[in-house]
């Protein structure tokens, strides 16, 4: 009986102390502990010198039961703090993060195939100035000149939208490429014809086009390094080469594109067009292009 009792002492005694000892700690933690403590418990993210963060959940994981209460403790701190616009870069797997930012004021700003980004911008006393993503898409068309003989490189898309018309070889400018490689690999790619860049001749510009996107077009005059067609049957339906005079009066060519050729007649006759200088940026220190108008030697050239 007496064993019995004293164990059953030892088991309370043990509990007590296994609380007591819990208690102490929370007691006798000091401040700059309970701040760290506190500061695990939020996302770190990255620091932009607009006083935001970015958190990137490819880096900071977090268990999604956990994840509304770790957002709710990190947006307080960040409303201390003074920060401006919390920004979420969402990866496919964490998908799940998604609905529960939505919930907590967090707007969606774009996606791309393997994230989206949502931001909130925190500020009660000012308007939000963040900017809207990339909303204007840059195209080169390609006037490749044979001037001994005065042709242009034509083709006619297979997938139109309209009926299809004799215009200039080209697309659009992909993520990270220069206009001048761009026109060069459209030309390749839809040709066979390896040309050499040489400067911009005119562009235009509209709205509203694919997905509500502005849209620039750039000329570009290339000069031909062989002659030999060799169309992308995936693309194009036909391609070759016609005298500019026959293009300027096709009933198969646009209004849009035969005002572009009398432009280029017009740059063939003084030789001034938009050439490319290539230079640093002074604060990224990454490469730029600038374009501006010069004399260019084009030696003689065949306009009948």
């Amino acid at each position: 009986m007496r064993s019995a009792i004293l164990l059953r002492v030892v088991r309370v005694s043990r509990t007590l102390t296994a609380r007591s000892s819990f208690v102490f700690f929370s007691n006798n933690t000091h401040v700059g502990d309970l701040k760290a403590m506190m500061a695990q418990q939020i996302f770190k993210g990255h620091n932009d010198h607009y006083n935001g963060i970015t958190i990137d959940s490819a880096e900071e994981a977090c268990d999604n039961k956990i994840f509304l209460q770790r957002l709710k403790d990190s947006l307080e701190q960040w409303t201390k703090d003074k920060r401006r616009t919390i920004w979420f870069r969402v990866h496919i797997p964490h998908s799940e993060w998604v609905p529960m930012l939505t919930r907590n004021g967090f707007i969606f700003h774009h996606a791309k195939d393997e994230y989206v980004m949502l931001y909130r911008w925190l500020p009660t006393h000012e308007e939000c100035n963040v900017p809207k993503y990339a909303h204007t898409y840059l195209g080169v068309g390609a006037f490749v000149f044979n001037k001994d003989t005065g042709e242009i490189l034509v083709i006619k898309e297979k997938y139109a939208s309209v009926k299809a018309s004799w215009k200039l070889p080209g697309g659009y400018v992909e993520p990270g490429e220069n206009i001048e490689a761009a026109a060069k690999r459209e030309v390749l790619e839809e040709t066979g014809i390896r040309a050499n860049f040489k400067c911009l001749i005119s562009f235009r510009h509209g709205h509203n086009f694919l997905f509500g996107c502005s849209d620039i077009y750039m000329i570009a005059y290339l000069t031909p390094q062989n002659f030999e067609i060799e169309k992308c049957k995936r693309e194009i339906s036909e391609c070759r080469w016609m005298k500019l005079s026959e293009f300027m009066q096709h009933p198969e060519v646009h209004a849009n594109n035969k005002t572009l050729a009398t432009k280029t007649i017009a740059f063939l006759q003084q030789q001034m067009g938009m050439v490319v200088n290539y230079g640093v940026h002074p604060i990224t220190k990454k490469e730029i292009c600038v374009y501006s108008v010069e004399k260019t030697d084009l030696g003689d050239t065949y306009v009948e």
